[in-house]
């Protein structure tokens, strides 16, 4: 017997939600995908890309068919976006994100769904710099994890989705809400707040010396640029909606900075090549790991 594939929905059409569109329609995963966006500019995009999806203008009726809602928007707007389509989710649907952030997004969007609704929180590990529809690719998951949030009244809700991000390409991989935050706060969101704050401090430089810094920027800088170049509205809600996993990790970041800057003050070469050879192994590993999952 052919296995009946889901209804999905999409909503927000980005880097996430077009590459997911693209994904589905590649892999054949999906029965019928409907997607919406709420900035008219982003749909206008999508349809001149010929994004192979059905749009539709109100959001109530792009959910209302799907067995899968894909929230793809900023951790910010979820709960706002729940709330407009809360009532039209049809019974036994099982809603998903892609948010950087657990925690917040399950205290958000819990208490405005029916019971009849399940939520599976997730968090695909892949992105690039850029948005739009136009940034989207159905290769975006190939091999990398998409994090899911088990929970013990989702157990079957999760293995749909999981089941969905695997047909994808993905890593399905299962673990609770806090240690996500924790995990994601010291491996994505430390670094991109490192990467704002040196891009910026480069900024206020004096004119003459921030002009060559932008000249003669080596590799490390530009990958610093690259970064920060991610979308300002995301990053900004991550940071309000994982205050307490990041500022616990930059607690820890900041105690090692200083910890390096006495040593650099002090003359002490052997701490930090023992710092940066270490910090080389850890490198080799990430690599390591990255080969073995191809």
């Amino acid at each position: 017997m052919t296995e009946k594939l889901p209804k999905i929905a999409v909503i927000g059409l980005g880097l996430i939600g077009s590459s997911i569109i693209h994904a589905a329609k590649l892999f054949g995963a999906a029965e019928k995908i409907t997607g919406f966006d709420s900035s008219m500019e982003v749909v206008k995009e999508a349809k001149d890309l010929g994004l192979p999806v059905t749009l539709v203008d109100d959001i109530g009726v792009a959910v209302s068919d799907a067995d899968i809602v894909f929230l793809a928007v900023p951790v910010g707007v979820m709960a706002e976006v729940v709330k407009q389509i809360a009532s039209n989710l049809k019974p036994g649907a099982i809603l998903t994100d892609t948010g950087s952030t657990k925690r917040s997004v399950i205290s958000d969007i819990t208490p405005l769904i029916s019971d009849n609704i399940s939520f599976v929180p997730g968090h695909p590990l892949a992105g690039t710099e850029f948005s739009g529809p136009s940034s989207g690719f159905s290769t975006l998951f190939k091999d990398h994890y998409w994090l899911l949030i088990g929970r013990e009244k989702t157990k079957k809700p999760t293995s749909v989705i999981a089941k969905f991000c695997e047909r994808l390409g993905a890593i399905v991989e299962v673990m609770d809400a806090d240690y996500h935050d924790k995990i994601l706060a010291i491996t994505s969101h430390l670094p991109h707040l490192i990467a704002f704050t040196i891009v910026g401090t480069a900024s206020d430089l004096e004119n003459d010396l921030k002009n060559d810094v932008i000249r003669f920027s080596a590799s490390g800088f530009r990958d610093f640029t690259r970064i920060a170049s991610s979308d300002p509205t995301m990053w900004r809600d991550v940071f309000l909606n994982n205050d307490e996993a990041v500022l616990e990790m930059l607690q820890r970041f900041t105690e090692d900075l200083g910890y390096l800057q006495r040593a650099i003050n002090q003359g002490e070469g052997a701490i930090l090549l023992n710092l940066f050879k270490r910090t080389r192994e850890i490198r080799r590993s990430i690599i390591d790991v990255g080969f073995a999952k191809k």
